[in-house]
């Protein structure tokens, strides 16, 4: 399945042969101190900048209707957020995952963002749109 909105994404993970949880990483762009001139006036447009993680959750996909709940409880944090990188990991044995095994996976997902390393995830913009970092 093609994942091009929030909605496909909790489609396809109640679609799922063994329970699922959603794994999401909230992060805001943030520009380097020792940034250059054209990268300041990048970022000012709109452009560029570092993802920094600001909060995480898991949910599982019967905890959210749509991705305006996501936003809403996203928002009662008060952390400003760009984009929210998602995943998922599975049950076993029909048994669905807890929150307790969904740490290390959000650990990871931290991680990997800090890295730069973003292959795995699906990236939503704040209209909850799948969008690609890589263009």
């Amino acid at each position: 399945m093609n994942i091009s909105t929030f909605q496909d994404l909790l489609t396809a993970a109640r679609q799922q042969p063994m329970p699922q949880r959603l794994l999401f990483v909230f992060a805001a762009a943030e520009l380097p101190a020792d940034c250059t001139p054209e990268q300041r006036a990048d970022f000012e447009a709109g452009h560029g900048g570092a993802l920094v993680p600001q909060m995480c959750v898991d949910k599982t996909p019967q905890e959210l209707d749509s991705f305006a709940t996501l936003r809403a409880q996203a928002e009662a944090f008060g952390q400003p957020w760009v984009i929210v990188f998602a995943s998922a990991i599975s049950g076993t044995a029909g048994i669905p995952p807890t929150s307790e095994d969904a740490k290390a996976p959000l650990d990871a997902m931290i991680e990997a963002i800090k890295a730069g390393e973003l292959g795995r995830l699906i990236p939503f913009n704040a209209q909850g749109e799948a969008v690609n970092l890589a263009a």
